[in-house]
């Protein structure tokens, strides 16, 4: 009987349009057709006007389509604060003779086009859930307990998409496009919850959306970008069809200075394993401290807060793991408890 084997490649960024490395992965032997997703963390500011992100997925679907190959899950952060470095993770995935075991496993799905008035609200919490359940179909999970990363790409709202939504008599959540970003993670992030049944959607309401933080997923990750308009989602967990030698699992730090969460989680994993890729979220802490100290990140007016939370988590988790080529996302509504931050952490075992 066949079995799947996923890959997981890491890859480093001069710039954001700088495709030259993956494209040597291909020249030493990876065939396009394998890769199902990338994940990339570029220079940008992170924010409503950050377009590295639309530039960086613009280059991979121009690489991809002079091969024939569509379909590719393209998942861009912006913000490298501190000293984070821009990188690519690129995820193939192929059939393979070797038999089943537990191994990493990938799946990828992606919605229909969310109407711009459904931001923020109820209806894309559905919408998320439902494509987070189709990713899990294409990664060959039922057991939700499998799962240990839910990467959703949403999009956000610009004053275009706002002016177009109340020319057709709709109201939107917020006029404000910055706030749509959180609104639209929020969101993204409580659909994942309910799609790994850590929540009932009957427990959510409108207003409960980046208000309720005891509302929570503990394994999404989701990053707002203007260069969408649906949702483009990758699970990651252990499938019992998956051979390999990549394995992952994941944390919930209780706030952005919990080393010891992160560790436990990697000595779960095989000590002679290296790693292959950490993802993580980061957010100021809502209540305006850490561990009882006051924080300023939330009152400063020239810098987002989330990006002096990428700078923070990113330098702590710099220092467990001793490389700086680490995906941390900013923006953690209802990703794991108000304050704290999911991280998983995916290594490759020796053979």
């Amino acid at each position: 009987m066949h079995s799947m084997r996923a890959n997981v490649y890491r890859v480093p960024a001069a710039g954001p349009d700088d495709v030259s490395g993956v494209e040597a992965l291909f020249a030493a032997g990876l065939r396009l057709k394998n890769v199902v997703a990338i994940m990339g963390k570029t220079e940008g500011n992170g924010c409503v006007n950050d377009f590295t992100r639309g530039y960086a997925s613009r280059c991979f679907e121009t690489m991809f389509a002079k091969q024939g190959v569509t379909g590719v899950c393209l998942v861009m952060s912006g913000g490298t604060e501190g000293a984070l470095s821009p990188h690519w993770t690129v995820f193939p995935r192929e059939r393979s003779d070797a038999p089943a075991s537990c191994a990493l496993s990938i799946g990828t799905a992606r919605t229909p086009t969310l109407p711009f008035h459904h931001l923020g609200r109820l209806q894309q919490i559905l919408a998320v859930a439902e494509g987070v359940k189709a990713a899990m179909r294409d990664a060959g999970i039922d057991d939700p307990r499998e799962i240990h990363f839910v990467q959703v790409k949403c999009p956000l709202l610009t004053l275009d998409r706002v002016s177009a939504a109340e020319h057709e008599g709709e109201t939107v959540a917020t006029r404000d496009t910055l706030k749509s970003m959180g609104l639209s993670r929020g969101a993204s992030a409580l659909g994942a919850a309910v799609a790994l049944d850590e929540l009932d959607h009957s427990e959510i309401a409108d207003g409960d959306i980046c208000k309720r933080f005891e509302l929570f997923s503990r394994c999404a990750s989701t990053s707002a970008g203007v260069e969408l308009a649906d949702h483009e989602i990758l699970v990651l967990g252990i499938g019992k069809g998956w051979c390999g030698s990549f394995a992952i699992d994941h944390a919930v730090m209780e706030n952005a200075i919990d080393p010891s969460a992160v560790r436990k989680a990697r000595d779960r994993l095989p000590a002679n394993a290296k790693l292959a890729a950490l993802l993580a979220k980061a957010e100021p802490d809502p209540s305006g401290k850490f561990a009882g100290r006051r924080h300023t990140m939330l009152d400063d007016s020239d810098i987002s807060g989330m990006r002096h939370a990428r700078a923070f988590v990113g330098g702590m988790l710099a220092g467990v793991f001793g490389m700086t080529d680490l995906y941390v996302s900013g923006g953690a509504e209802h990703q794991g408890p108000s304050g704290g931050d999911p991280v998983a952490i995916i290594v490759e075992k020796e053979s």
